[in-house]
C-alpha cells in the first residue's frame, strides 16, 4: 500500500464550512432514513399486507444491508476516491427511495428499502472519511465532530418525528418522497463544494466482501426466525462465513479490514461499544413509536410530536460533547452518558399500559437522548483517533458497520423478545445492553 491516500486540497475555513454542511447533511439523510418509516409501519403494513415478521424487514432491510456493505464501501472510497463513492451512493440512494414511494407490494418495499441500504453503504463512510481528512486532529476535527454527532443523533428521533407528522397527513408513501429534494440539492452541492479526492489504487477484495456480507446476513436472519426450523441453519452459515472472513484479515496479503487498523488507539474498543449501542439504539427508535401507538393509542401525529424531547436532547448533548471533552476525561464523559441512557431505559421499561406522556416518557426520553448524544460523539472520536489517512474510508465504514450490524442483530432479538413478552421486556433488554456497555467501556477505555 502506498504511504498516501486521500489528498484533498487545502481548503479556507469557509470552504470547509460549506463541505462539512453537505456530508453532515447526506450522514443526517442516512440515520433519518433508518427510523423516518417506523412510526408508520402500521399503514405500511395496512396498506400491503405485511406480515409482523416481514414488517420487521421493512426496518432490517435497510439497516442489514447497509451495516453488512459499510466495509466494502469504505473501501471502495478508499480504491476509487471518496467523493467519486460518495457521489455514486447518493444518486443509488436517491434511485431506490423513488421505488420505495412507489412500491405496490410487500416486495418490492422490501427490495428498495435494501437499495437504499447498499446507497448508505456507498455514502456513510466515504462521507465520514471526508470529514477526517479535510479537518486535521485537534480541536477544528473536535468541532467537526461535534456537529456530525449532533446531526447523526438527531436524525433518528427526526426521523419518528417527521413520519408522524408525514404519514399522519399524507399517507405512507410520504415518508419516502420527503427525501428526495433534499438527496436532489445535495448531489451538485457535493460536485461543487466538497474537493475531489486522489484515489489510492488496488484491489477491493472480493472475496471479503462476500464472505463478511453473506455472513452477517444469514447471522441477522437466523436471529430475526429464531424458533423457526432453519433458524440454526442460518446461524450457523452466518458463523462459518464470518470465521472464514476473520481468518483472511488475519492471513490474507491485502486484507479488507487490516488488523493494524484495530489496534491503532482504542479502535477496537470503540467498535465493540459502538456495536452495542447500535443495538439499542435501532431498537429504541423501533418499538417506542409501536408502544405509543398499539399501547397508548397515539396517532402517528401525536407520537411524532412526542419524539421532539428525545431529538432536542440528542442535538444539545452531541454539540456539547466536545466541550465536555475539554475540562474532564473522555473516559468520564462517555461513562456518564452511558448512565444516562442506561437509567433513561430502565425508566421507560417501566412505562404502564395506561402511561401519560408527561409522567412516565418525558423524563426517560431527556436521559436517553443525552446518553446517545454523548456516547455516538465519543465513541465515533475514538473510532477514528490515530487512524492513517490511507485508512480513513476504513474506519469510517467500520464504526458505521458495526453500528448497523448491532443494530439489526439487536432488533432481531429484541423482536422476538417483544413479541414473547411485550415492549417492556424489550426496553428492559436494552437498559441491560446499555449497562453492559457503561463497564465495557470503564474496563477498556482509558483517557
Amino acid at each position: 500500500m502506498t504511504s498516501v491516500n486521500h489528498d484533498v486540497p487545502a481548503s479556507p475555513t469557509r470552504s470547509r464550512g460549506r463541505a462539512l454542511a453537505v456530508l453532515a447533511s447526506a450522514q443526517f439523510l442516512v440515520v433519518l432514513t433508518t427510523s423516518i418509516v417506523n412510526v408508520a409501519l402500521p399503514q405500511v403494513r395496512a396498506g400491503l399486507g405485511l406480515s409482523p415478521a416481514g414488517l420487521s424487514w421493512v426496518v432490517n432491510g435497510y439497516v442489514l444491508l447497509f451495516g453488512a456493505l459499510l466495509l466494502v464501501g469504505g473501501r471502495l472510497g478508499d480504491v476509487y476516491g471518496l467523493r467519486r463513492v460518495f457521489l455514486t451512493g447518493l444518486a443509488l440512494f436517491a434511485a431506490a427511495t423513488l421505488v420505495a414511494g412507489l412500491a405496490t407490494g410487500p416486495a418490492v418495499l422490501i427490495a428498495a428499502r435494501a437499495g437504499q441500504g447498499v446507497g448508505a453503504a456507498l455514502l456513510a463512510p466515504t462521507a465520514l472519511a471526508l470529514v477526517l481528512v479535510l479537518f486535521p486532529a485537534g480541536r477544528a476535527r473536535g468541532t467537526a465532530m461535534g456537529v456530525w454527532g449532533a446531526v447523526s443523533g438527531a436524525g433518528g428521533a427526526a426521523g419518528v418525528l417527521l413520519g408522524g407528522l408525514l404519514s399522519g397527513a399524507l399517507g405512507w408513501r410520504a415518508v419516502f418522497f420527503v427525501t428526495l429534494p433534499v438527496a436532489a440539492v445535495l448531489l451538485p452541492a457535493a460536485w461543487l463544494w466538497v474537493a475531489a479526492d486522489r484515489p489510492r489504487g488496488g484491489s477491493v477484495g472480493l472475496v471479503d466482501a462476500l464472505t463478511v456480507t453473506g455472513g452477517l446476513v444469514s447471522l441477522t436472519y437466523g436471529l430475526s426466525t429464531w424458533g423457526g426450523g432453519a433458524a440454526w441453519t442460518f446461524l450457523s452459515g452466518g458463523v462459518v462465513l464470518l470465521a472464514v472472513f476473520v481468518v483472511r484479515q488475519l492471513r490474507g496479503p491485502d486484507p479488507l479490514v487490516p488488523p493494524r487498523v484495530l489496534v491503532v488507539g482504542r479502535v477496537g474498543a470503540a467498535n465493540v461499544l459502538m456495536g452495542l449501542l447500535g443495538a439499542v439504539w435501532v431498537g429504541l427508535f423501533f418499538f417506542l413509536p409501536l408502544y405509543q401507538q398499539k399501547t397508548l393509542g397515539y396517532g402517528p401525529i401525536r407520537a411524532g410530536l412526542t419524539q421532539l424531547p428525545l431529538a432536542l436532547s440528542i442535538t444539545a448533548l452531541s454539540w456539547a460533547t466536545p466541550r465536555l471533552d475539554r475540562v474532564l476525561p473522555r473516559r468520564v464523559v462517555l461513562a456518564g452518558g452511558l448512565v444516562a441512557l442506561t437509567a433513561g431505559l430502565a425508566w421507560l421499561s417501566r412505562a404502564p399500559a395506561d402511561g401519560t406522556f408527561l409522567g412516565d416518557l418525558l423524563g426517560p426520553s431527556l436521559l436517553i437522548g443525552s446518553g446517545l448524544g454523548v456516547a455516538f460523539v465519543e465513541l465515533t472520536t475514538l473510532s477514528s483517533a490515530g487512524v492513517a489517512a490511507q485508512d480513513s474510508g476504513l474506519a469510517g465504514g467500520l464504526v458505521n458497520a458495526t453500528r448497523q450490524v448491532g443494530g439489526a442483530c439487536g432488533l432481531a432479538v429484541l423482536t422476538a423478545l417483544a413479541a414473547a413478552a411485550g415492549y417492556g421486556a424489550a426496553f428492559t433488554a436494552a437498559a441491560l445492553t446499555a449497562a453492559l456497555t457503561t463497564l465495557l467501556s470503564l474496563a477498556i477505555v482509558r483517557s
